[in-house]
């Protein structure tokens, strides 16, 4: 297992990168993530690639036989920003921060 936190994009884009490796084996997940065009995909990575070594190091897994178990976003803080706008006005902008948590199972190969 591994975390993510302070993400700084929406949990609603984040969670479209998370169901793309929802059930995955780690491997296939480890490809889809290097070349997928989204921005987040990359943090994805990191905390996947974090979720395997604490797997391997900690709990003593075999890498060949992982699948991303779970991964599921959360939210966290939003920071409030002002843009002035016309007239003496000002604009609200919301700037959202997710976190992910991803939990690796290892799983027997079907023979």
């Amino acid at each position: 297992m591994a975390k993510g936190r302070m993400i700084r994009t929406s949990p609603q884009k984040l969670n479209l990168v998370a169901q793309m490796i929802r059930g995955k084996k780690v491997e296939k997940a480890l490809a889809d993530l290097t070349f997928s065009r989204k921005r987040v995909a990359l943090n994805v990575k990191k905390v996947l690639e974090s979720a395997i070594a604490n797997a391997e190091n900690n709990h003593d897994l075999d890498i060949d036989t992982l699948v991303v178990d779970q991964a599921f976003v959360g939210k966290n803080l939003v920071m409030k920003r002002w843009k002035a706008r016309a007239r003496g006005r000002v604009g609200r902008i919301h700037k959202p921060f997710s976190e992910i948590t991803i939990v690796v199972k290892e799983v027997e190969e079907a023979a």
